[in-house]
């Protein structure tokens, strides 16, 4: 447990406002370069979450084993197994220069007071400036009453970064499965309720879809390993649909 509190004690210290609206911007533009899904997917094999208590596998496994638990429960929604195929694709910023503490782990948003359920809580803020700025300290800070999540700044990680690849690449994937990609990290808000004041209606009726699938991430994790071989054309065929070709990372 001492790399996962390690993990967070930095990301908490280091993840400011000024940060993530940084970050956002130096990866708009796609700066990684061109790689298809499944290419990506051998990248991100070589990654070991250290936020992550409950599993030492690498993401890839991790993901086919989310994949094809949503496959199961949810046949008629093939676009749901792919959310779960691809949700922690963003990890490959970590072998690009970025610790993980800007890249793993729950998010949480940034440029107001913080949620009361944010992971090791205040004590794992010491050090972040903006724990300490009036600016940043109130119940809305810098953002409006219901202003959408989509208005605020979430700490920066592997959520947003694949949200902008997907949105960037035009994606055709519905909604549902983009809100998933976007905030499945926020914890604070699918499983606790914080920030329920700077959410939008749109917010709260995708929010049982993001709860639907975080249930299927976090207790994925132990199972036995599917057969990649034997899955993986299904999983390409749905690439082929939603998200062909090689994509800018």
């Amino acid at each position: 447990m001492s790399r996962v509190r390690d993990t967070y004690y930095e990301m908490h210290k280091n993840q400011t406002y000024q940060f993530a609206c940084s970050q956002r911007e130096k990866y708009k533009p796609g700066i990684i370069g061109e790689y298809t899904i499944m290419e990506m997917m051998e990248v991100v094999a070589k990654i070991v979450d250290e936020s992550d208590p409950d599993t030492s596998l690498p993401n890839d496994i991790h993901m086919y084993q989310t994949a094809e638990r949503i496959r199961e429960a949810y046949p008629d929604h093939p676009w749901f197994a792919l959310v779960g195929l691809i949700h922690d694709l963003g990890k490959v910023l970590a072998l690009h220069g970025e610790p993980q503490w800007a890249v793993v782990g729950d998010i949480f948003v940034t440029g107001c007071q913080l949620g009361p359920s944010v992971v090791f809580g205040l004590p794992s803020f010491e050090g972040n400036p903006d724990v300490t700025d009036k600016r940043y300290t109130t119940k809305y800070g810098v953002y409006s009453p219901n202003c959408g999540l989509e208005n605020v700044v979430t700490s920066w990680g592997h959520d947003e970064y694949m949200y902008q690849v997907l949105t960037r690449n035009k994606s055709t994937i519905p909604a549902e499965g983009l809100y998933m990609i976007r905030y499945h990290s926020l914890y604070p808000w699918h499983h606790h309720g914080d920030y329920d004041h700077l959410c939008s209606d749109t917010d709260r009726a995708m929010l049982p879809w993001v709860q639907k699938f975080s249930s299927f991430d976090l207790y994925s994790k132990g199972e036995k390993i599917p057969d990649v071989a034997a899955v993986k054309p299904f999983y390409e065929d749905l690439i082929q649909k939603y998200c062909p070709g090689k994509l800018l990372w």
